[in-house]
C-alpha cells in the first residue's frame, strides 16, 4: 500500500516569456503539474481504500511571487498550490491529508547560477529576513510534520519554508 506520497520532482528552464516555445512550456507543465496530479490520483485510490494517507506536494514561493525568465515555472507552482487545496477539499473527509511545502531560495545545484554569482546572490539575500539561503536540511521539519500524525487535522495548507522571503 501507500501511506505517504511526496510529489517532489521539478523542472525549470530559463527564457524570456515571449521566447518560450510551446514544447518548453509543456515540458515544465508535464513534470511540475501533470505528473503530480497523476501520481496523486493513483496514490489516492489506494489510500481511499484504507481511509488514510498523506500527500505532500512541493510547490515554491514562485507560486506567490514572480521571477522573471522562469514564468512557466511560476505558473506550474501556482497550479500545484491550487491543486493542493482542491484535492484536500475533496479527500480530507475520506482520510487523506493533502498539503504542500513552498520552498524559498534553497542552496542546491539547481540554483547555483544564482547563489554562485555574488551580485545575484546578494539581491536574493536582501529579501530573506533569516539572512541566509535555505539548505536541504531546512525542509526536514516541514516534511516530517506533514507526513506524521501530528498533522492529521491539517489539510490544504501550502507551508512556506523560505526564511521569511514572503514577508516582503
Amino acid at each position: 500500500g501507500v501511506d505517504i506520497l511526496i510529489n517532489g520532482a521539478g523542472f525549470i528552464n530559463f527564457n524570456n516569456a515571449e521566447d518560450f516555445t510551446f514544447e518548453d512550456y509543456r515540458k515544465v507543465m508535464a513534470i511540475n503539474v501533470d505528473a503530480p496530479f497523476i501520481l496523486s490520483q493513483a496514490a489516492a485510490r489506494l489510500m481511499l481504500e484504507k481511509g488514510y494517507g498523506k500527500i505532500i506536494n512541493i510547490a515554491s514561493i514562485n507560486a506567490y511571487v514572480n521571477t522573471r525568465v522562469v514564468v512557466p515555472y511560476g505558473i506550474s507552482k501556482g497550479a500545484i498550490a491550487r491543486m493542493t487545496v482542491a484535492l484536500a477539499e475533496e479527500w480530507a473527509s475520506r482520510g487523506i491529508n493533502v498539503n504542500a511545502i513552498a520552498p524559498g531560495y534553497m542552496k542546491t545545484e539547481f540554483t547555483q547560477d544564482v547563489w554562485g554569482v555574488p551580485e545575484r546572490s546578494s539581491l536574493v539575500m536582501s529579501h530573506i529576513p533569516a539572512g541566509r539561503w535555505g539548505v536541504a536540511a531546512d525542509m526536514k521539519g516541514a516534511t516530517l510534520f506533514l507526513a506524521s500524525a501530528a498533522s492529521d487535522y491539517v489539510s490544504g495548507v501550502v507551508l512556506p519554508v523560505d526564511g521569511g522571503y514572503l514577508c516582503f
